[in-house]
């Protein structure tokens, strides 16, 4: 284990996984003292909110994540200004469509109330602009090969959370989750960013001009966008717009109990994204080695997860119980579901990048926005009788019909290269 730390897929990868985990242990701390400190409304609340936040900041910022992964390696001294542009990109986006939501607010239900007003309508809109960059510095950090920096940032964030949680619990007992939520959020992007453009972007540019002397252009980088963000966002309609509208469907502690469930399932899944980022990022750098490389990502992402997802099924009842009786009762089968949904999503996120890398921006819109459709259909179709646990179902059956989709074609791209060509050779006119 220790000698794959001189690889930079292996080691990018596991500095995902490991931030992963970081994050949810700091999460789990902090959510169990917004349960103690605040009353079961504002808990409920304070997810809800920060669940909309997210996904406004996400609306470009997720999409960017591919192409940024995909082109950051290869950069060159055009790096710099791609990561500006995602940041100006991302936080323009977000606010602009928050702005469309506060000016509908009275549509949208009485749990977004608290946003009324022009003091909490400019916070969330700085909110977005703010978590728009946060979300693109982990990935800027990893498509320059320097993930290693993105879990001494969730340490640091997660702590900062938690302290000014507790210290506002008696000063804002409403609107006090959020407030302690962003502050670090905001904090923390000027030692990370520091890093980034002081440190970590004028090396990268030393040691790769020689292998990579013409960076992309904006032509070649939209065309790639054009392929990839459709099915992006398709993609995050699951991730955020799926809870945002439970929120609107139930009440403020339902969806608090429903959330953390919801949250831990989402923790469980993004492992099976983080070493398919550092393999975009590797894919690109070296196409000659994507075959090698998706199988050593493919095991090793195996080998980590299907323990997680064994314990998560076993243990859900006991995880949740900390939080309190009604969260395990009420959360327990949905845990359980969205957690099995991701052996399938390690198959589908590995075939994923391996796209990316191939730049194949048709396959993967088509992909991505074919399981987008088919989870909010049948999360839509269940959620009449199943409730809340429909999101679970609805993501198991899903990712698993596209698992089966996509398993003959990442068997093929797999294959070791020597075979790949034995193959096209015997079959080739005139061939043996």
């Amino acid at each position: 284990m220790l000698s794959d730390l001189r690889n930079p897929l292996f080691r990018n990868g596991y500095a995902l996984m490991a931030n992963t985990g970081i994050t949810a242990v700091l999460g789990m701390g902090y959510w169990l003292l917004a349960a103690h400190y605040f009353s079961e409304e504002e808990f409920g609340r304070g997810q809800a909110v920060i669940t909309l936040m997210r996904l406004f900041a996400s609306l470009t910022a997720l999409g960017l994540v591919g192409a940024l992964a995909r082109y950051l390696p290869i950069g060159g001294r055009s790096t710099p200004g791609l990561i500006l542009r995602g940041y100006g990109i991302a936080a323009a986006t977000g606010v602009t469509a928050a702005i469309g939501f506060l000016l509908t607010l009275p549509l949208w239900g009485d749990t977004y109330a608290v946003l009324g007003g022009f003091g909490p309508g400019l916070f969330f809109l700085g909110a977005v602009a703010v978590w728009a960059v946060f979300t693109l510095q982990d990935v800027v950090l990893t498509g320059l090969r320097n993930a290693v920096w993105v879990p001494v940032n969730s340490i640091v964030f997660g702590l900062m959370k938690m302290g000014l949680l507790v210290a506002l619990a008696g000063a804002l007992p409403d609107g006090g989750i959020f407030v302690s939520w962003m502050v670090p959020t905001a904090i923390a992007l000027i030692p990370i960013n520091w890093l980034i453009f002081g440190v970590v972007v004028p090396r990268h540019m030393r040691q790769t001009a020689e292998r990579h002397p013409h960076p992309p252009g904006l032509r070649e980088i939209g065309r790639f966008l054009s392929g990839d963000f459709p099915g992006t966002l398709s993609v995050l309609a699951i991730v955020y717009l799926v809870p945002v509208a439970v929120a609107t469907q139930v009440s403020e502690a339902t969806f608090g109990r429903f959330s953390m469930a919801h949250t831990l399932g989402c923790m469980i899944e993004l492992l099976a994204m983080n070493m398919a980022v550092s393999l975009t990022v590797e894919g690109s750098f070296d196409r000659s080695q994507l075959a090698v490389n998706c199988r050593n990502a493919l095991r090793r992402a195996l080998m980590i997860i299907v323990p997680i997802i064994v314990v998560a099924v076993a243990a859900a009842p006991l995880i949740l119980q900390i939080f309190g009786d009604s969260f395990a009762a009420e959360g327990t089968l949905l845990l359980r579901l969205m957690a099995l949904a991701v052996l399938p999503r390690v198959l589908i996120e590995i075939y994923l990048s391996a796209l990316r890398a191939q730049g194949e921006v048709r396959k993967l819109a088509f992909l991505q926005i074919g399981l987008a459709a088919l989870v909010l259909t049948s999360i839509a179709v269940l959620f009449p009788f199943a409730s809340v646990e429909a999101v679970g179902y609805g993501m198991l059956i899903s990712q698993s019909l596209i698992a089966l989709v996509i398993f003959g074609k990442l068997r093929k791209i797999l294959r070791p290269a020597d075979t790949r060509l034995l193959s096209v050779v015997q079959g080739s006119p005139g061939a043996p």
